[in-house]
């Protein structure tokens, strides 16, 4: 199992690379912070119940998160045409 949290920390290294080069230097802080966050935690070897406790609480933060963000704080209509 922590193997593949090295995964997630390499899949989201990637993104953060990419939105980098893409000039989006929020997201791609975003993404490093949870490069080093999954990376980190795939070294503590920990039980595999307690990665799975920590993975449904990351995404239970994420979800919660973009909803939020796509609720209230995205205009509608605002496409850039």
């Amino acid at each position: 199992m922590d193997r593949m949290y090295r995964v997630l920390g390499f899949w989201t290294g990637i993104f953060a690379v990419m939105f980098y080069l893409g000039d989006m230097t929020t997201t791609s802080l975003i993404f490093l912070g949870q490069t080093g966050f999954f990376i980190m935690l795939s070294y503590l070897k920990l039980s595999e119940r307690m990665y799975i406790y920590i993975f449904g609480a990351y995404l239970t933060v994420f979800f919660a998160g973009f909803t939020y963000w796509t609720t209230f704080m995205m205009t509608p209509g605002a496409g850039g045409h």
